[in-house]
């Protein structure tokens, strides 16, 4: 297959028009390793910390602020429900944070029993405390004193029922709160990136097609799909989660301090020892799992490369070689892995560490503390609660800051995407008959992928109706790009193109589109049933006129001898139904359409010698009585055109008849003569037909 013939499938609605992307493009705009390196110097993929211990690839965005301005700038439609979700979470986390104080009070009604009941009745609290110091017990007298005890008496279980009843009752309602915001935000975020999608594919539908030219197709799909659920996360589980941790996080501290600052201030140094070595160790991991990423990648190299030659492979008897490498990579991925998930692990272990010896220094003080009757047990109790839930939270900050850095490295993308040049507007002033003569005429036409480089230059010629023109030359001669300029998939440098005497700019890119078949080289079924398939050309067809089109086109021999018949479904690549018989389909949906221009691209390139006479057949019912555009290689297709072009370097050097060409003995003779007389004479030459 010829490489200016090649279409670049792009990513499109269903119910668009395909367009065919011509190598001319392709070698004229930006080269896939530009562009890659274009993606690459943009975002930039770091290792960092997951908050739990682990490390994970992220995305960095290169604006971070303003893209991330711009993400919450997503959300204002729902600016109402965001305060509501926002004060949901504020009511959570104000009644979690105090929960452990009051819990406390409860500690404090059982040790303050406990104590009241070892004490002699009838004496007052006073009479107990001065009987305590007379004694020397000073410590236990200050504790006694801060305590609500009433000697001789017990626990009351009446206030401490009360008590363990509010707190029960405030964790309910506190995630009842939390409940509530993930239900609301999940539905206003889902709104929202519903929204996003519909901008995104509404934006694919109105680029130009040299926006595709220029970027991968991966890329665009990662950016339509991928990137968009990248961000639906992080607005899902980063922006609620971070919210919900920060002020978590900053109530544990404002308690910790209410409670006993002194403790606060032992609980806080083991933030900074935390950072410092998780800082230490991450660092150290990086290097390690970038080793370990290079490392896979060269396996999985390795691998793709054994089996995609697997037959080479056993041909030359490399078995042996093979394995060895693979060995080799196998081995090197193995340390680098091990090293990596070594040193990641001990973040983990390591701030856990610190985390107890924090939490024995709270221990051993708050209890010095309680025992010398400065602090109640129930004080003590809540902030070593207090303590061993300050930890959690700075974790989920660490991770939902990552996932929140890959969302908005994601949004940078889709942003990019939304704010790329759109195709010129429609300023449709004309409108064409129902059913057009197909009367083409080009006339000084100059048209360039790259104004540096121009590739036609005030080219004309007419296409009369019914009349098939066929276009030879060389690889990048601008045959495709004919057709292209045709369907308007290109904007003219400099001149017009008519059809029946309308200047085609004077019409919507629909209406034009809606007069022109095409049969591509690279024949393309969708998920659905033969019956679909055929039908994609005219949704509104009744059955009958999809069975006339199949027996037109010759269709219905080969579905008949299927078990489903027109109901038979094919896959997505259309693997169950052989090269001809997908191509069979796709001339029938044409032929359904009723076109008054047809467009034929190499449509038997691909099939055996006896399929080609039956897709001949269909082609020529197809072409009957309509203007037809056929791009084809074998010159012995295009014998009984009616005009043939010969161009080269975007010109139509030569154009007449096959026997006219012939005796002209000139570029189009060494082109025939190359293909049915002997050697070619110029080896990089192909023919592309365009019948009109």
């Amino acid at each position: 297959m010829s490489e200016d013939k090649k279409p670049r499938r792009i990513w499109r609605a269903p119910g668009k028009a395909a367009d065919a992307v011509p190598e001319e493009a392709a070698a004229q705009a930006a080269t896939p390793v530009a562009v890659e390196t274009a993606v690459e110097d943009e975002f930039t993929d770091m290792s960092m910390d997951d908050g739990f211990g682990g490390q994970q690839s992220v995305r960095k965005a290169k604006h971070f602020w303003p893209s991330a301005k711009r993400l919450i700038g997503l959300l204002a439609p729902e600016k109402a429900g965001i305060a509501v979700v926002l004060l949901f979470v504020a009511a959570g986390v104000l009644l979690t944070v105090i929960a452990p104080k009051i819990l406390g009070r409860a500690m404090d009604v059982i040790f303050s029993g406990v104590i009241g009941s070892q004490l002699p009745a009838g004496a007052t609290k006073e009479q107990v405390v001065q009987g305590l110091e007379a004694q020397g017990q000073d410590n236990l007298a200050a504790m006694v004193e801060r305590m609500n005890v009433v000697p001789g008496q017990g626990i009351d279980f009446q206030e401490l029922g009360v008590i363990i009843v509010i707190v029960l009752a405030m964790y309910f309602v506190a995630n009842v709160f939390i409940w509530a915001q993930g239900f609301l935000l999940n539905k206003l975020v889902m709104r929202v990136v519903y929204k996003l999608r519909k901008d995104v594919e509404d934006k694919l539908n109105r680029l130009p097609l040299n926006y595709f030219d220029t970027r991968q197709r991966g890329d665009l799909l990662s950016r339509a799909t991928n990137d968009v659920d990248n961000i639906q996360t992080a607005l899902q589980q980063a922006f609620a989660q971070l919210i919900q941790s920060v002020l978590t996080v900053l109530g544990i501290i404002i308690m910790m301090f209410i409670v006993s600052w002194q403790l606060a201030l032992i609980a806080l140094i083991a933030l900074p020892l935390s950072g410092i070595a998780a800082g230490i160790i991450g660092s150290r991991a990086q290097g390690l799992f970038a080793s370990q990423w290079k490392a896979t990648g060269s396996l999985n190299g390795q691998i793709e490369e054994s089996f995609s030659g697997h037959d080479l492979m056993k041909v030359f008897g490399r078995e042996d070689e093979s394995v060895e490498r693979f060995d080799e990579r196998n081995e090197e991925l193995y340390k680098a892995s091990f090293g990596a998930q070594f040193v990641s692990g001990t973040i983990f272990p390591v701030m856990q560490f610190i985390s107890y010896l924090a939490y024995v220094g709270i221990a051993v003080v708050g209890g010095l503390r309680v025992a010398s009757g400065q602090m109640s047990l129930g004080d003590a109790t809540a902030f070593i609660q207090y303590s061993r839930e300050f930890t959690q939270p700075l974790g989920q900050i660490a991770g939902m800051a990552n996932q929140l850095q890959s969302g908005v490295a994601s949004a940078e993308r889709t942003f990019e995407l939304l704010d790329a040049d759109e195709q010129d507007p429609e300023t449709p002033t004309s409108h064409l008959a129902a059913r057009t003569e197909g009367h083409v005429e080009f006339k000084d036409v100059s048209f360039s992928y790259d104004p540096a480089k121009p590739l036609i230059e005030n080219l004309s010629f007419e296409a009369h109706p019914g009349h098939t023109v066929a276009i030879v030359g060389p690889t990048g001669a601008g045959k495709t790009t004919l057709v292209n300029l045709v369907m308007r998939f290109y904007e003219l440098d400099g001149g017009s193109i008519t059809l029946d005497g309308v200047d085609i700019t004077a019409l919507s890119r629909g209406e034009l589109r809606s007069k022109v078949g095409m049969v591509l080289q690279d024949a393309w079924l969708f998920n659905g049933s033969i019956m679909d398939n055929i039908r994609y050309g005219r949704l509104d067809a009744t059955d009958e006129e999809v069975f006339e089109a199949a027996r037109a086109t010759f269709v219905d021999r080969f579905v008949k001898a299927l078990p489903d018949g027109y109901e038979t479904v094919i896959d997505d690549e259309g693997t169950n139904v052989s090269s001809g018989e997908k191509q069979l389909i796709t001339i029938a949906r044409a032929f359904l359409a009723n076109p008054s221009l047809l467009i034929l691209d190499e449509a038997t390139s691909s099939v055996d010698t006896r399929t080609e006479a039956l897709v001949q057949h269909a082609m020529a019912a197809l072409r009957t009585e309509r203007t037809s555009f056929v791009i084809a290689h074998r010159l012995s297709t295009i014998r009984d055109a009616d005009t043939i072009l010969v161009m080269e370097s975007g010109r139509i050097v030569e154009q007449g008849s096959h026997e006219l060409l012939l005796e002209a003995r000139g570029a189009y003779y060494r082109l025939y003569m190359s293909q049915f007389a002997g050697p070619a004479e110029d080896p990089d030459v192909e023919v592309a037909a365009v019948s009109v």
